[in-house]
């Protein structure tokens, strides 16, 4: 099943605000950037686990989570700040696989 990027973020938004609304987390300006950065290094520090070079126990699922977390965080930065994530990675990755 393809998945429709735009209803992903639309969804990943919705879940944030309610979030943030059931915890009285206030959002400001750089906020999403802040947590994308907290949830790369929660994924860094799944992978060093992974590979044996952290303390404590292997987790695959840990880390799958922890990278649905940056990506998450991703798409609710892009929200915040106005960013076409998809017209951005038509234009900076996915032109080469158009024919030259």
């Amino acid at each position: 099943m393809a998945l429709d990027l735009g209803a992903l973020q639309a969804d990943v938004v919705r879940v944030s605000d309610l979030y943030a609304r059931n915890h009285s987390i206030d959002r400001d300006r750089d906020w999403a950037l802040l947590k994308l950065q907290e949830e790369l290094g929660e994924l860094t520090a799944e992978h060093l686990r992974l590979s044996s070079r952290a303390r404590g126990a292997a987790d695959p699922q840990a880390r799958a989570d922890e990278a649905a977390d940056v990506l998450g965080m991703l798409l609710i930065y892009c929200d915040q700040q106005g960013i076409d994530l998809e017209a951005a990675m038509r234009r900076k990755w996915l032109r080469w696989l158009e024919p030259a």
